[in-house]
């Protein structure tokens, strides 16, 4: 450290700044402090391995550094931590550059898409531009200055590349700005060339000063919030739609107080799967396309819908067909005051749980109480659907495939006993409070939408915004590292499918200890896309796991001629001897009694488990009764895609557009 007219400065490199900057971060909220990154994860390369790795190496008191084994999965990781974390802290990730930078950019997809925040420091080419073209160079032949890195800007809610150690005095107080800002967050890119990792430079001493970011909590306008009051006073059949918005607010006691008094339904998107914690007659659980048939019925009567903390996509909305009251009114409350008025809402525009707070207050001091008609039609809707629901879960009915009704999707005897739903509902009578469960992609999420109870301390971690396949086992690891109560299990529920496109973070789980219990129902294939597919092409291809016929002649005389296809037997792929090669305790469990006992046996199990539960494939839970705006084919040879075409145009007028 040295002393200028400007004050105190300490010489360091780009990386050492960096990582210094990093450690003396910390987010405030609700009067909590706590540090903002507290670690980076990584893959080093000769990107970054030189800069970023010296000044991890250096610095490693200030910055523990996690070992990965691919780019994206750790920025999954970051994510399922951040969202843990209810935003108020995430994870780094360092990359090399070229294709280990690039493999970072669906992580970012998904962080942004979801309104999470993660920081991602890639490097990149060298910026001096001495050495000509380097390893892993894009060079493009308009933009010189185009790197790989370039691809981040769209995905990302915040992008600079370094070129000068200087340019950190802004860049990085503006990364954190974004990390920590409700409305704005996401994935915040700060790019690093090669070479200036290691330039040095003398930074002002201050710049590495503790600083605390506040997690603004923006206050509702009173006029807003008496719009939205007298909205409910006047509706008949009002409902509440509660997003991710609730639960990263922390308003789930103020939701449960304003559903309480004005007896309004609760229903909840994936992302806020889990924003109600009481059992009550107006907690309802999930809607939409993988919602009950129950709930769905419920909001096609709805004449006014209150969203809470959610964009609304297709999947809630039934692709917006859900909404047939003709009367059907719309009212939001949303930080972004983008999404505050979706569907031409009235919106109030602040943070979740004081809006609701201020709305509760509002509907009391008004007497507002929905019809006691409305209140008895949702506790019949309710009712009827509980039997149906435990019917479906109950792990000890032997499902018989040979009673299965003609027609439709062929159930295959492949030997399993369990369905996919008698897994779950294993798993639920095993789940205790302080639990969490994770999916994202394929079946399972849907599932645990429709019939997950995630009251009483049972959380629920789904990420659907993406749908990304792979993000499940590094998110529950990063859930683990937000909560690390031994008391607690943190349980991925993931499809064999999505397990072997990425299962390799168990060998970072194995190698940092890190208590995760991953459930895989092995159904021979990408299931819940043949039962799309099922739907609306009428015949199967290319979603199984099944070994082709013959082999494939692609430059023979034979190549033009029609090759054999992928409809032999199915695959056989050890799952467990695949788990227990990458570091977990690995347990196949065939019946409900070998289920409970491995999930028993493992719960204080310090490592990762993968138990691995052969199910019966094409059986799936009852339907929610929702339509999804995916076109079959207009032109075909095929009767049944014709006919599929035609029964799509015909439901086409359910779509409503609402401005």
């Amino acid at each position: 450290m040295s002393n200028s007219r400007t004050g105190a400065t300490v010489r360091l490199t780009v990386a050492q700044a960096v990582v210094t900057y990093l450690a003396h971060q910390y987010s405030v909220a609700d009067g909590r402090r706590r540090r903002l990154v507290p670690a980076t994860l990584g893959i080093f390369g000769h990107g970054n391995v030189a800069g970023m790795g010296q000044a991890l190496d250096q610095l490693s008191d200030l910055m523990p550094f996690v070992q990965g084994r691919h780019e994206q999965s750790l920025v999954h990781l970051g994510v399922g931590y951040a969202k843990a974390m209810r935003r108020r802290a995430t994870l780094a990730v360092t990359a090399s550059i070229g294709p280990g930078a690039l493999n970072l950019v669906t992580g970012a997809g998904l962080a942004t898409v979801n309104r999470l925040p993660v920081l991602l420091l890639p490097g990149d080419t060298y910026a001096t531009r001495r050495q000509g073209p380097v390893l892993q160079q894009l060079q493009h032949p308009v933009e010189a200055d185009a790197t790989v890195n370039d691809a981040f800007r769209p995905v990302s809610r915040f992008f600079d590349r370094i070129t000068r150690p200087e340019q950190l005095l802004v860049a990085l107080p503006a990364a954190m700005r974004v990390l920590t800002d409700p409305v704005e967050t996401g994935a915040v890119v700060v790019s690093l060339p090669q070479d200036i990792q290691s330039h040095a430079y003398d930074y002002p001493a201050e710049f590495f000063a503790d600083h605390d970011w506040v997690i603004r909590r923006p206050m509702p306008d009173p006029e807003e919030v008496d719009a939205v009051a007298r909205l409910l006073a006047a509706a008949r059949k009002p409902v509440i739609i509660a997003g991710g918005g609730v639960i990263y607010s922390d308003a789930t006691a103020e939701l449960e107080a304003l559903a309480s008094s004005a007896g309004i339904p609760v229903l909840e998107t994936m992302a806020g799967k889990g924003a109600v914690q009481q059992r009550a007659w107006w907690q309802l659980g999930g809607i939409g396309l993988e919602g009950t048939p129950a709930n769905n019925d419920l909001v096609r009567e709805a004449d006014l819908v209150l969203t809470v903390g959610s964009r609304l996509t297709d999947f809630p909305t039934a692709s917006q067909s859900l909404f047939e009251n003709p009367d059907t009114r719309f009212a939001s409350i949303n930080v972004n005051p983008h999404d505050a008025h979706r569907l031409g809402a009235a919106g109030i525009v602040g943070d979740a749980k004081r809006a609701l707070g201020a709305l509760a207050d509002a509907t009391i001091a008004i007497g507002l109480s929905t019809p006691t008609a409305w209140q008895d039609r949702v506790r019949a809707a309710v009712a009827g659907w509980a039997p149906v629901r435990a019917a479906a879960l109950d792990p000890d009915d032997r499902f018989d495939i040979a009673a299965v009704p003609a027609g439709g999707d062929v159930v295959p005897d492949t030997g399993a006993i369990l369905t996919q739903a008698q897994v779950i509902g294993v798993l639920q009578q095993r789940a205790q409070p302080g639990d969490t469960i994770v999916a994202a992609a394929g079946g399972p999420p849907g599932d645990l939408q429709k019939v997950w109870d995630a009251t009483r301390g049972r959380h629920c971690h789904l990420e659907f915004g993406f749908s990304c396949m792979g993000y499940e086992i590094p998110a529950g690891m990063g859930v683990r590292l937000a909560d690390p109560d031994p008391d607690c299990r943190v349980v991925v529920l993931i499809g064999d499918g999505t397990f072997l496109m990425s299962p390799t973070e168990l060998v970072t789980a194995a190698q940092e200890s890190i208590a995760v219990t991953v459930v895989i129902p092995e159904n021979r294939g990408y299931q819940v896309i043949h039962r799309l597919q099922m739907g609306r092409n009428g015949r199967e291809f290319g979603n199984e796991f099944r070994y082709r016929t013959g082999p494939l002649d692609l430059a023979g005389e034979k190549a033009a001629e029609q090759q054999p296809r992928l409809d032999g037997d199915y695959l056989e792929v050890d799952l467990v001897e695949v788990a227990r090669g990458l570091g977990a305790r690995a347990i196949r469990a065939t019946t409900t009694e070998e289920l409970r006992a491995a999930l028993d046996g493992t719960r204080s199990h310090q490592g990762p488990v993968v138990i691995v539960v052969p199910v019966i494939p094409h059986v799936d839970l009852p339907g929610a009764g929702a339509w999804w705006d995916v076109a079959p084919s207009e032109v075909s040879d095929d009767e049944t895609v014709r006919q599929l075409r035609t029964e799509y145009e015909q439901d086409l007028p359910k779509q409503r557009w609402f401005g």
